[in-house]
């Protein structure tokens, strides 16, 4: 991993995608140290972080990491989630961000000299792409070793530099014997993020 000291910084956090590698490889993060590992390694500027969230519901499982988020230096986007029933009678929540965190990253862009994507998703390349016509580095933070490995190629050959989230485990990741599990009552739930079949719960803060 390369990084320079003088280098500003700002981390874009697809909340989905990142919750779904962290599952694959068999940790929770810990966003305390996320945030203390990438302020350490540069001028941080912004941290944002994204997920699209039921309104109507009278408790959302991403509900004390969003509001832990909130209070704890990161600059949390949603927006409402839609629900439906697929063909097995399953409920479904899609929420897609992608549009939110490209638009953000191309306005900061010209304010920052390093963005750090947290995401495998590859409609990102094209945005990668543009942010390094401007003269700023990207670095992707995903995975290759789940299964299905959640990287997709296209993102991991455009980026300036891919880190495998796998090898940033012991300084990213919570311990489970920490703090208590969080209940979690919406088991019927299939969190959907557009495009992906991944599970948009909390990863506790």
């Amino acid at each position: 991993m390369i990084f320079y000291p003088q280098e500003r910084i700002a981390l874009f956090i697809d909340g989905a995608n990142l919750y779904s590698a962290a599952r694959g490889l068999g940790f929770d993060i810990d966003y305390k140290r996320l945030l203390d590992y990438f302020r350490a390694k540069g001028t941080l500027i912004r941290a944002f972080y994204y997920t699209a969230l039921l309104e109507d519901q009278d408790y959302s499982p991403l509900r004390p990491l969003i509001d832990w988020l909130d209070y704890n230096g990161y600059a949390v986007v949603t927006k409402p989630a839609k629900e439906f029933t697929d063909a097995n009678g399953r409920r479904r929540i899609k929420g897609n961000m992608d549009i939110e965190l490209a638009i953000d990253a191309l306005e900061m862009a010209d304010k920052l000299d390093h963005l750090i994507l947290f995401s495998g998703d590859g409609d990102f390349r094209r945005l990668v792409d543009a942010v390094q016509r401007r003269g700023k580095r990207v670095t992707v933070v995903s995975t290759m070793r789940s299964q299905p490995p959640m990287i997709a190629d296209e993102l991991r050959r455009q980026a300036d530099q891919y880190i495998d989230l796998d090898s940033l485990r012991d300084v990213l990741g919570r311990n489970h014997s920490d703090r208590p599990a969080i209940r979690d009552d919406n088991d019927d739930y299939d969190y959907n993020d557009v495009g992906e079949d991944n599970l948009d719960r909390p990863a506790r803060a």
